[in-house]
This record gives C-alpha cells, sequence and structure tokens, in this order.
C-alpha cells in the first residue's frame, strides 16, 4: 500500500469514525427538552435500615439519622417528620452523622454502613455541612468506603476523627484511623493494623477529647461468606489525639484467644470507667476502672451479643456512671454498671445506634432497622419509624387491578403491596398492607386473581396469600427448615432471594428457582423439577457462613444458586437462568436441554444479578451482572440476539464505578432500554450501544430492580422505596432536534377517567394527578402569548387556557421542558364572591371516554397532538351511561352558571341604583323585588361554612348539590336525580324570567345593562 493511499484511507477512516460518532450523538436528545418529566416518590413512609444518629446538643428537637441507602435526614420536631437534607449533593449508604458541640451548624456524614449484610452498600467518602445540612460539600476519604463513627473535637469543630472499615470486599490499606485537623481538606491515618481490619468504634473522652479509644475489627466479606474476627481485631487507647496508640486487647486480663467485633464507650461522668462488648469465644460485656489497664467481664448473657456482627455497640449514660446501654435485637439497659440489664423495645427491632444527650440523659435518639426513632423522656416513649421514606425493596412487580399494584419484599420488614396511585391527595397507609412472603423474597401475584399472590423469602420459604379470604399457605418446594446450616447440606439451594415468577404464556404456571429450575401448575401442591443443576457447584464455597467465632447461617449467603430468571414473552419454552456465581444457560425447549451460554469475554463469579428476555425477539435477552462483593466495581450488561450464542458488553456511557444491578427492555419502544445501578439510573435508545443518564429528581440511591407498567417505569430502591415516572412515551418522543425548535408539544399519553391530586408531603407518597399530563419545550418564553386548548372530537373547544389569563387562571410558564396538567372536566359553573353552598360544587364535568386534541399555540405558532380519554375500568357503565351523566351535569353546571349571573347582576344593579343622583319613585319597588328574587335563587344570610345549618338553602345550592350526587362515580343519573333536576331548573327558571322582565322593563331604563353585562363579562 503506498504512502499516498495509506493518508486517503486514513482520512476516510477518520471521516466515517466522525460521522458514526456524530450520528451517535444525534440519536441523543438534550435532557433539557424532556426534564419536566420526574420520578414520583411511591412510598411506602415505612423505615428502612439507619447505621448511625446524632442529636444536638442544646437543642429540643433536632436530630439526624444516616441510612442505609438513602442519605442524611433531619427533623427539627422531634421525630415527628424528617427531610432529606443530602438530596442534591450526595446519597447512598451513610454509615455516621456528627454534629459539632462548640459550633451545631457543623455537620459532617460518612458513606458507607457498618451493618455488613448481604446487601450492604458502600458510601463515597466525608461530606461537611457548615449550614445544619441546607448544604455540603466534599470532605475528603473519597475511597473509605465504609465509615462506622466520626468523632468531633468539643471545642475545634476542624479537628475530627473517622473509623474507617475500608474496602470491606478486598484487602485495602485505606482502613484504619483518621484524622483531620483542617475540617476535612486533609486527613491523616493515624492508626492501621492490617489491610483486611478496619476501625469499627471510636469514642473521645468527653472530659479529654485528647483521649481516644479505638476498636479495630478484622472483617471478610465476599459472596458466599460472612467472617467476623482474627488477629487484626484489637482495642487500642492514645493520650496524645492520635499520635501514638496503646493496645488495651493486649492487656493481661483482657479476653484471650480470638477477637470479633468491639464496641467500646467511656462514662462521662468518670474518665477512668470504661465499657466494652467483645466478641470472643469468653466475651460479654466487660468493664474497667482504671482507664483500660485491667478489665472484668461482668455480664456474659447470650442476649447482649448475639449475631455480634450486626450488633456489638455501647453507650456509657451521660448522667450516672453506673448506667449503660447495650444495642442488640432488643435494647438493654443496666443501671448496675453492667451486671443486670433489662431489655427494652423502641418502635422497631435490631438496634445499631444511640445517642444520648450531653446535658440531659432522657433526649435520645435509636437507629435500627426501622430507621431512627426520637425519645424524650429517657426511652418510655418514641416517635414512630412510619413517616421515613427509607425502605429497602430486593425487587419490584406489579399486578392486573386497577389502579395496579407496586409490589416489593423491604428489607428487614414484610413485604408489600402498593397503589401506584388514587383519587386523592396522597399514596398513605390505606394505600398499602402486607402481602406474601418475607423481608427478601421475589413475590409473583397471579395473573388471573390479584388478590392471590406468592411470596418468598430466606431458608426457602414459599408462601401463598389470599388476600380476599385473609389466608395464607406455605408451598415451600422442599420444606426442610436449613437456619444454621451451610449450603453444602443442602437438597436444593435456596438464595435469600430467589426467583419466583408466572409464567407469560401459561397463568397457571408458577415457576421458582433453587440451583435448579422448578414448576408448578397447582398452586404449589407440587413442584417438578425440569433442571439439572445450572450452577458452578464448588464446593469450596458451599460452608457454614459466619465464625470463626460466631456463625451466621439465614441463607443470604447460600451460593451457587439460580439468582435471576425469566421466560421469553414472545416464545413459549425459551427460558433464562442465571446463576450468582457467574453462569447463564438457557433452554428453547421447556426444559428438556439447557445449554451454558455464559459470554466467554465476561470475568468468572460475577452474580448476574438480573435477565430479561426480549418483548420483541425470542432469541434475544438482556443481563446485568454485578462483581461488588468481590470488589470489583464495574458496570457489566450484556445482549444476545442468537440465544446466547454471542454476546455483547453494553456499557458505554456508565459510570466505571455504578455497578449495574438490572437490566429492563421498553415493551413498547424497540431498543430502549433502562439499567439501575448502584449509584444512578441510565437508559439507551439504541440498544444499549450508548447509555445516559435518567437521574433527573431520583437520589443517589442502589437501584435494586425496575419494572415498566402501562408506559409507567418503576424503580425498587435500597433505601428510598419506589419511585415511578408516569410517562415514558415522553422519552420515547424526545428527539436531539426538539433543543433547536421554538417548542414542541408531545403527544399526551391516553389517561383514564380518574381524579387525583399531586401534593407533597414529608408523611405519604406523592399520588398522580388525574387527568391528563401534557409535556411540552419551550426554546425561550413567550412574548405575547401561550394559549392551551382541549378539544373533542368534533372540533369543539371544551377548556382552554392562557398565559393572559382566561377566567381569573392565568397559566405560568418558563422556558425549557414544562408540563401542564388537564384534570378532563370541562369549565367549571361560575361562583360569586362570598359564595357559601353546603354539599354542593361547582365542578365540571369530567369528560367523557374519547377521542381528544391538545392545541398548544406559542406566540400565534400552532402545533396539535391527539390522544384519548378511556374508561375507568372499575365502573360497569357503558359509552352512552357515561355521555347521559355528562349531559346532565353540563345542563346542571350551565343552569347554576346562568343563576349566579343572574344574582351577579342584580348585586351590580343594586349598587348603580342606590349611587344614582336622582331616585326615581320606582326606586325601592325594583330593589325589593329584586332582593326577593335574589333570596329564593340563594340565601343571602349564609357568611360562614357551617351557616346552612341555621339558613335554609335555596334553589341554587338544591341544584348544585345534584353535580355532587350524579358526579360521585361513573354512572348515568338516576330517574330521581332527573326528576329533581327538572323541578329545580323549573323553579329557577320562574325567577329568572321574573327577573329579566324586571330587567326589560324598568331597569334598563335607568341604567346602561349592557355596558354593565360586558363589565362582568356576562353573555347574552
Amino acid at each position: 500500500m503506498n504512502t499516498n493511499f495509506k493518508r486517503a484511507w486514513s482520512g476516510l477512516l477518520l471521516i466515517l469514525l466522525l460521522l458514526g460518532n456524530s450520528l451517535s450523538a444525534q440519536q441523543v436528545p438534550d435532557p433539557k427538552v424532556y426534564d419536566a418529566v420526574q420520578w414520583r416518590l411511591i412510598g411506602p413512609f415505612r423505615g428502612g435500615r439507619a447505621d448511625g444518629v446524632t442529636g444536638v446538643k442544646g437543642s429540643d428537637k433536632t436530630y439526624y439519622f444516616a441510612s442505609t441507602g438513602g442519605g442524611i435526614w433531619k427533623t427539627t420536631n422531634a421525630g415527628q417528620t424528617w427531610k432529606s437534607v443530602s438530596d442534591g449533593f450526595f446519597g447512598g449508604s451513610m454509615g455516621a452523622v456528627a454534629v459539632a458541640e462548640s459550633d451545631t451548624s457543623i455537620v459532617y456524614a460518612g458513606g458507607g454502613e457498618k451493618t455488613v449484610r448481604g446487601n450492604v452498600s458502600f458510601g463515597y467518602g466525608i461530606w461537611k455541612s457548615a449550614d445544619a445540612g441546607k448544604t455540603w460539600s466534599r470532605a475528603g476519604l473519597d475511597k473509605s468506603r465504609f465509615v462506622s463513627r466520626l468523632r468531633i473535637h468539643p471545642s475545634n469543630p476542624n479537628v475530627v476523627y473517622a473509623a474507617v472499615l475500608g474496602d470491606i470486599f478486598k484487602p485495602d490499606a485505606t482502613r484504619g484511623v483518621y484524622k483531620t485537623t483542617d475540617g476535612g481538606a486533609t486527613w491523616q491515618q493515624v492508626l492501621f493494623v492490617n489491610d483486611v481490619s478496619g476501625a469499627v468504634d471510636l469514642i473521645l473522652d468527653p472530659n479529654n477529647p485528647e483521649v481516644i479509644y479505638a476498636t479495630t475489627w478484622e472483617l471478610k466479606r465476599t459472596p458466599y461468606s460472612l467472617e467476623s474476627g482474627g488477629p487484626g481485631s484489637k482495642m487500642f487507647k492514645s493520650i496524645d489525639g492520635g499520635k501514638t496508640w496503646d493496645e488495651l486487647s493486649a492487656k493481661a486480663t483482657f479476653p484471650k484467644g480470638l477477637l470479633g467485633i468491639m464496641g467500646v464507650t467511656v462514662s462521662p461522668k468518670n474518665s477512668n470507667r470504661l465499657y466494652a462488648i467483645i466478641e470472643n469465644d469468653n466475651g460479654g460485656v466487660f468493664t474497667s476502672k482504671d482507664a483500660g489497664q485491667t478489665w472484668e467481664r461482668v455480664n456474659e448473657d447470650r442476649n447482649l451479643r448475639q449475631r455480634a456482627w450486626y450488633y456489638s455497640r455501647i453507650y456509657a449514660d451521660t448522667q450516672d456512671e453506673e448506667t449503660l446501654y447495650v444495642l442488640n435485637v432488643d435494647y438493654h439497659k443496666s443501671t448496675d454498671g453492667g451486671k443486670t440489664f433489662k431489655n427494652f423495645e423502641a418502635p422497631h427491632g435490631d438496634h445499631h445506634d444511640l445517642w444520648i444527650d450531653p446535658t440531659n440523659n432522657q433526649r435520645m435518639i435509636i437507629a435500627d432497622d426501622g430507621g431512627a426513632q426520637v425519645s424524650e423522656d429517657g426511652g418510655a416513649t418514641w416517635s414512630t419509624y412510619m413517616n421515613q421514606p427509607t425502605s429497602q425493596f430486593y425487587r419490584v412487580t406489579t399486578d392486573n387491578s386497577f389502579p395496579y399494584r407496586i409490589y416489593g419484599a423491604q428489607q428487614d420488614n414484610s413485604t408489600v403491596r402498593i397503589r401506584h396511585r388514587n383519587d386523592g391527595g396522597a399514596i398513605t397507609e390505606a394505600d398499602w398492607e402486607p402481602t406474601a412472603g418475607g423481608e427478601s423474597g421475589w413475590i409473583a401475584p397471579d395473573p388471573l386473581d390479584n388478590d392471590i399472590v406468592y411470596g418468598g423469602s430466606y431458608g426457602g420459604l414459599l408462601t401463598r396469600e389470599n388476600h380476599r379470604n385473609g389466608t395464607s399457605r406455605t408451598v415451600n418446594v422442599w420444606p426442610d427448615n436449613p437456619m444454621g446450616h451451610g449450603a453444602e447440606g443442602m437438597k436444593y439451594r435456596f438464595q435469600w432471594n430467589f426467583p419466583i415468577f408466572f409464567s407469560p404464556h401459561n397463568p397457571k404456571l408458577l415457576y421458582t428457582t433453587s440451583n435448579q429450575f422448578h414448576r408448578s401448575t397447582n398452586e404449589g401442591q407440587s413442584w417438578e423439577v425440569f433442571s439439572p443443576d445450572l450452577t458452578r457447584n464448588d464446593k469450596s464455597k458451599l460452608g457454614p457462613s459466619g465464625g470463626p467465632i460466631t456463625k451466621d447461617n439465614t441463607s443470604v449467603e447460600y451460593y451457587a444458586t439460580i439468582f435471576t430468571a425469566a421466560e421469553s414473552p414472545v416464545k413459549q419454552g425459551v427460558i433464562w437462568a442465571g446463576s450468582d456465581d457467574g453462569l447463564v444457560h438457557v433452554t428453547v425447549d421447556n426444559g428438556k436441554t439447557w445449554q451454558n451460554v455464559t459470554p466467554k469475554d465476561m470475568p468468572e463469579w460475577l452474580q448476574i444479578n438480573s435477565i430479561e428476555a426480549s418483548p420483541f425477539e425470542a432469541g434475544e435477552a438482556y443481563f446485568a451482572a454485578t462483581g461488588y462483593k468481590g470488589g470489583n466495581y464495574a458496570p457489566y450488561l450484556y445482549k444476545t440476539k442468537d440465544y446466547g450464542k454471542t454476546w455483547t458488553k453494553i456499557v458505554s456511557g456508565i459510570d466505571a464505578e455504578h455497578f449495574t444491578r438490572v437490566v429492563r427492555a421498553d415493551p413498547v419502544k424497540k431498543g430502549m432500554l433502562y439499567a439501575g445501578t448502584e449509584t444512578g439510573m441510565y437508559y439507551s435508545k439504541d440498544d444499549g450501544a450508548s447509555w445516559h443518564s435518567l437521574q433527573l429528581n431520583l437520589p443517589i440511591v442502589p437501584i435494586t430492580d425496575l419494572t415498566i407498567k402501562e408506559n409507567n417505569l418503576i424503580a425498587a430502591t435500597q433505601g428510598r422505596s419506589f419511585w415511578i415516572i408516569d410517562d415514558l412515551t415522553v422519552l420515547h418522543q424526545a428527539e436531539p432536534g426538539i433543543a433547536n425548535k421554538a417548542f414542541h408539544l408531545y403527544k399526551p399519553q391516553d389517561s383514564y377517567r380518574i381524579d387525583g391530586v399531586k401534593r407533597s408531603s414529608l408523611t405519604n407518597g406523592s399520588n398522580r394527578p388525574g387527568g391528563v399530563l401534557v409535556y411540552y419545550f419551550l426554546k425561550e418564553k413567550p412574548k405575547e402569548e401561550l394559549k392551551i386548548e382541549f378539544f373533542n372530537e368534533k372540533n369543539e373547544r371544551i377548556r382552554w387556557f392562557s398565559t393572559k389569563g382566561v377566567n381569573g387562571d392565568t397559566l405560568k410558564v418558563k422556558e425549557g421542558a414544562g408540563e401542564f396538567n388537564w384534570n378532563l372536566r370541562a369549565e367549571n359553573a361560575e361562583g360569586f364572591d362570598g359564595l357559601i353552598m353546603w354539599a354542593a360544587n361547582l365542578r365540571g364535568p369530567k369528560v367523557v371516554p374519547g377521542t381528544y386534541k391538545v392545541k398548544m399555540t406559542v406566540d400565534g405558532q400552532a402545533q396539535e397532538q391527539s390522544f384519548k380519554v378511556l374508561a375507568d375500568p372499575r365502573y360497569e357503565s357503558t359509552q352512552a351511561e357515561l355521555e347521559e351523566q355528562y349531559n346532565f351535569l353540563l345542563a346542571v353546571r350551565d343552569k347554576i352558571t346562568e343563576t349566579h349571573q343572574t344574582i351577579k347582576l342584580i348585586r351590580a344593579y343594586r349598587s348603580e341604583l342606590d349611587s344614582l343622583s336622582t331616585k326615581p319613585d320606582n326606586l325601592e319597588a325594583i330593589k325589593a323585588e329584586m332582593q326577593e328574587i335574589e333570596e329564593t335563587l340563594y340565601q343571602t344570610k349564609n357568611r360562614s361554612g357551617q351557616d346552612p345549618l341555621n339558613y335554609p338553602i335555596r334553589l341554587n345550592n338544591k341544584l348544585a348539590h345534584l353535580s355532587s350526587v350524579v358526579g360521585n362515580g361513573d354512572y348515568k343519573p338516576t330517574d330521581q336525580s332527573e326528576a329533581v333536576r327538572k323541578e329545580l331548573t323549573e323553579q329557577i327558571d320562574v325567577q329568572l324570567a321574573r327577573f329579566r322582565k324586571l330587567e326589560r322593563e324598568q331597569i334598563s331604563r335607568l341604567l346602561n345593562i349592557e355596558e354593565m353585562k360586558t363589565k362582568l363579562e356576562i353573555k347574552k
């Protein structure tokens, strides 16, 4: 090849590359054209695990807690309501939070949790706020992963100590105790044991902050085991602010043998008095009366030290040297120096942190598996945890009810099913309830009966819940209780989070998986095994977990299991399986034969976390895998189009440490994919070739699962409950060219004829507003007018809105993406100032099901889009019956408007007549007749909402009451409603005719009535 040809060829390649990049970029819309689409928090408002808490010295009502997965939360009313203060700055799993005593506006927060259970998540270093949580900035140790304690110098808020567990999934030199003297700008590692042992507890002597106590913990977590304890577990003391350390665990009276996790505290009333909770074969509660030089075991009760790795926290009372607390399943209090304890219960069990006010030991906040609760009476009463949307969910699915329900298993709590919307103003506790299974499992609603639900949990538990009858049946595949045993002896290895799902082709066929595939067609009465072991079945990874001191076998660490599975919705019998030890299998003959189709270039031992069978092609599938429990935080997404013969890795655009948990394919828009990662949401419009952020207003939180229903995208999060995007069709339609247009009107999603109000709340989930959501993009604000109009199939305008105002309602818009909500109601009846009615309303009726059009006009330029209004399927009414209701309510509305316009005219005429300089002889007679007409139409004595109980309502109120009666539900008017409407209308018409005659024959001779009607905007 000659030089000139090579140059030409290189130039052509460069042009093609640039063109390819340009074409790729052109496929991606600018987020500003669709960012009016937002995530909506469904709830439930039921707290998830919290790891760290603190109050504010000198404040009676302010507290903070560090949520597992959910960021930092603050209350200023002692736990009545909570608000996230980390959103917009950081999020994810938080392990520690501390407030400076010398300046309570300074707050430090540390990422990562000490409760390193099977679904543990790391954090993102240290954050600092200088304004009590309003704003935050990074404060170092970005790769610390797990920060279990933060302690601030009592008189210098720039001096802070951090206990860092480090990367618990692999050897890591960042472990140990760190100190900053410049408010987090720089940190010095002041204590380090080894690369598998991090610092877990840390306390400053309240009477001398140069004296520090710290414990280190040798901890190993893998996908198949948790080990607590080893040579690196030690206790230390420093008397010079961390410059040098003395190993207290080497003292002669310290317990001998292998040590595990340890908690330590010092009494503020006596600096020589220490208490410790120690994991050891001879462990328990220990005390020292000489500042750690000698130790004595005072209590060995296993209730205080069971499941040590999950608890092992101890606290000295701030007012009494002999009083201390130990946290475990319950929290335990001793008033005799630890010799005896009484156990107590906060609103939720499994306690992880406690803060006691240094000046008032009645003020406390506790962290547990239900979030955080506040007590201001020493633990006699606690605030609720039913006001914290920090639930951790493993999976998400939906049913076919209306409105459909969202299902998930909440860690440390029950499963739940929750309405995604309702007719009210919020998603409340009335909209959700527990369902089948337990805290960790998949859930599968019966496709033929929404009130029959199957759910799983640990130990292979599989239950069938009948919500209609309130009954439950256990239908385990193999009901052999494995508790306390490792996986090696199990006939079938069921993971803590094993798949359960129905066939998309046979609604009576239920699947579940252990290390093999199982199916039932008789509601779990019997199960067929129809696969071999589809895992690596490595015996070295199937032993008991926990240890070497305390075993912990709950099936969380059961390994070599089928962790995710799916059947093709396109072709029956094409079934995919992904194992937690890194294998992908497929059968194309309904399980007769299975092929190992694991991608050759994928690292071994990844956990296949989710599999998505394509909704369009039988041989097409996607999966998300993760290796984070092996210290590998890279994203892994793959797709195949040939039943797994070949795979393509599809992670371009996803952050290098946003490890992937789930991938889903849009069932309507081919090539549209959604991916949930540990740190953010992504979407792709080119079948995974490139990925782009779909975070929008979603908090930074692990996304554990996704599902799509009715063009809604639903996310299960590990720490922030359920979130939903109500209209994916905008994202379907969004294209790059829209950003260059003056404006763009998206085609609205077809909308149900259902009410609902969206309100912000600190205690309830956000509801979807009723009606139709209209999305648009404005390059800039209109110079003259923006108008939105709605038309029916006859091109009759039903309702319109304008930036210039319509009937006192002014449309407000801004440049960029926007959302407008029309409640599907026709214009309201007209009212007047001071109108008071009882059990009546002026609302216009909801339009009937059919095809409608929205027209947006911006400075004279118009765009139109059509959409459908769908009947509410909860009602059996026919189209004709709904039209009859609509026409009835229109007739009532119009007559009410006519009545109220008459009253407004009467009042205007009366005022004008009284102002005449020359009073006509018949003035009083005219006024008397007008007053009689007005009082017949309206009760003029009403001045307050309860007045109608004293002064009988008149004709307008009686007629408007029919709007409430007939507008209740989607039904045609009753015969008696029509009879009452006719009777009242006739009575009103008598008065209206009487007024028009008076107006025509007498008032018009005294006043310019046409001019007055124009001023009042009353049409002829």
